[in-house]
């Protein structure tokens, strides 16, 4: 397959999986509005701290992901990550919830640096997007790297509690931002 072959397929596949997110946030709403008791100042109340409850729960539960990938912890990840979970880079490469434990097992890189910098959490009903900056440093296959790049997460509350569905990240960001 060409190289224009291979970017078609990896937008196609971007698109289809961002279509399935949207549909998933929608009929969630649409559930939500069908149990939904009329908006009243209790109600409101109660459900502004729900969201927030729900912000901090996914904002620690994406701590402990990037610390679990920092220290290559494959049952911390295996926890977090859905079966079904994808991860698109800027590069178009495409890794699976199995590639990124495999990867972990293997240890073939080593995180001197594995943190968020920044972090914000945003929830609609059942589906939550961490978008944060990531700052990588250290070693993969004997190579030195140190970068900085924008993620988002995606979340989608199941019957096993918040999991790590879908993420995307962006290229490495220049080295003076």
């Amino acid at each position: 397959m060409n190289s224009k072959a291979n970017a078609i397929s990896t937008s196609l596949i971007i698109f289809c999986l961002f279509s399935l997110a949207l549909s998933v946030q929608a009929e969630s709403k649409a559930k939500t509005r069908k149990v939904t008791k009329p908006a009243t100042k209790t109600n409101s109340t109660r459900s502004l701290v729900s969201v927030d409850k729900d912000k901090k729960a996914v904002a620690e539960l994406d701590t402990q992901y990037q610390r679990a990938v920092k220290m290559n912890d494959a049952v911390t990840m295996e926890r977090i990550l859905a079966e079904d979970f994808v991860l698109v880079t800027g590069k178009g490469k495409i890794y699976t919830k199995n590639d990124l434990l495999k990867d972990a097992r293997e240890g073939k890189t080593t995180y001197e640096q594995q943190d968020e910098i920044e972090q914000t959490v945003r929830v609609w009903g059942d589906t939550a997007v961490v978008t944060a900056l990531l700052w990588l440093k250290g070693s993969s296959d004997g190579k030195q790297f140190e970068y900085k790049l924008w993620f988002s997460d995606t979340y989608v509350r199941t019957s096993k509690g918040w999991q790590y569905v879908f993420g995307q990240s962006s290229i490495p960001l220049p080295q003076n931002q």
